[in-house]
Parts: C-alpha cells; structure tokens; sequence
C-alpha cells in the first residue's frame, strides 16, 4: 500500500513532518503554557513552578522537573475513561510521562534552578499519532516560558538552559521509511520508533519496536536519518516562537 506511492494518505511526502504550530501563553494561569499542534494531534502544555523540591535533594541547592501525562476522554474516536475513574494511571501514561520529564531535564542544568520544582501537564486534547513527541516538543517551549517568567523576577543564579530539546516519530510503512507518522501509519507500522534529540546534536531517547519481523541496521540508520530530519524542522518551529522573547530578556536558547 504505502510503497506504491510517492505520497501518504494525508498527501505527505515520506520525508515531511505534518505542520507544527506552537501557541505561546494560552493559558492565562500557569508560568508557561502552549498549545502545540502537529496536524490533528493536539497537546495542551502547561507548567507550574513550585517552591519545594522531592525530599531527595532538599538542601541540595538543585531543583527538579517532573512531568504527568493524560488523554482527555473524547481525544480519541471512542470514549476512554479517565486514569482518576480507574484508580490509577495506566501503564502508558506512566511510560510517557517519564519520558517526557527525562527529556526536559536533559535541557536543563538543575544546579542553577534553586530548590524549586517544574511541574509539567501535558494532556492530549486530540490524538491522531505521535502524541508523546508532540508533548516533548511543545513542553520544552511551556518550560522556556517559566524560566523566562522566573528570570523576570530575579529569582534565577543564572540561566539553566543548556540546549534544545524536541521529539519526532518515525516508522517503517510497507518497508518504506516515514516520518512523523499518524495513527492510521502507527497502526500499520512495521517498525516505531520515537526519537528524542537536542539542536547540539545529541540524542536523548530511541524508542524502536518491530511490530512483525525484526528491522536491520541499515533500516534503522534509515529512520535515525529520517528522524534528524525531523527533529531539525521542530528546532526550528521552537526557534521561531521563542527566540523573540528571549531576545528581549537577553538571554540565548541553550
């Protein structure tokens, strides 16, 4: 299916990520809030600083970054209840959500963010694939907002950004490499893999799975490649929105 043609469903070549669109403050109340979109995947970010740390780096002078994750009940075609209506988060959300606090403070130098928490929500509002890296990418934008919100008020020994951070997918479709799949490819993958980078060139996270037959080296230099790619494309969209606050601070992007 995928092979026969030059174009994807949703008329994508298989090198281009779905537009990527970041909305800075849009929510009023926490210290960084954007709405990120990648097509029809919509992720609401939002961060909360907190003046107290976990009890295993009080009086350490570091601070902390923590993260949760959820999908709101119609995110999806059908229904899913919430993780409060069953007890407790479900195995996914919890993967997802530590990845996602693993991702951010690879930003960061802790050091010099205090004893204080970043607390960051992100909840899918509408889900159509790739839903844990669109969080990564927008969540790092929610995140330079707080820091820049914290900056303001004097409240930083210094600047704790150390780099950039964004996540793209990327996948096997009848053999042929894609990038930033939908659910629809995501289903019928052969091979998913999500990887997480920084604009310095470092990798953060790869997440591979073959869903039938195993993959090869070469298949997955094809999708690292493919996913640099990507990764550059979010760099950029994160750039554009940012770069005019941060210059007005005086302050660089890692």
């Amino acid at each position: 299916m995928w092979g026969a043609s030059t174009l994807r469903g949703d008329g994508r070549a298989f090198d281009e990520p779905r537009p990527l669109s970041l909305t800075l403050d849009f929510v009023k109340y926490p210290e960084g809030s954007v709405l990120v979109r990648a097509g029809d995947t919509v992720v609401l970010c939002n961060v909360t600083v907190e003046g107290r740390v976990p009890p295993f780096l009080r009086d350490t002078g570091e601070g902390w970054l923590t993260s949760e994750y959820a999908m709101l009940p119609r995110a999806t075609e059908e229904r899913t209840p919430r993780d409060v209506v069953k007890g407790s988060v479900s195995g996914r959300s919890a993967e997802i959500q530590r990845l996602i606090g693993r991702s951010l403070r690879a930003a960061l130098d802790l050091g010099l963010l205090g004893e204080r928490t970043l607390v960051v929500d992100c909840d899918v509002l509408q889900a159509d694939g790739s839903t844990r890296t669109t969080a990564i990418t927008g969540a790092f934008v929610a995140v330079v907002l707080a820091l820049c919100r914290l900056w303001e008020q004097k409240a930083l020994p210094g600047w704790p950004l150390k780099d950039q951070v964004a996540a793209v997918s990327c996948g096997l479709l009848g053999g042929r490499p894609a990038l930033d799949l939908t659910y629809e490819e995501d289903f019928q993958a052969d091979v998913d893999l999500n990887l997480v980078g920084t604009a310095s060139g470092g990798i953060v996270e790869i997440q591979g799975t073959a869903e039938r037959h195993p993959f090869s080296r070469a298949q997955l230099d094809q999708l690292l490649d493919l996913g640099e790619k990507g990764l550059r494309a979010a760099f950029a969209a994160q750039r554009a929105v940012l770069l005019p606050r941060l210059e007005k601070l005086g302050l660089k992007l890692g």
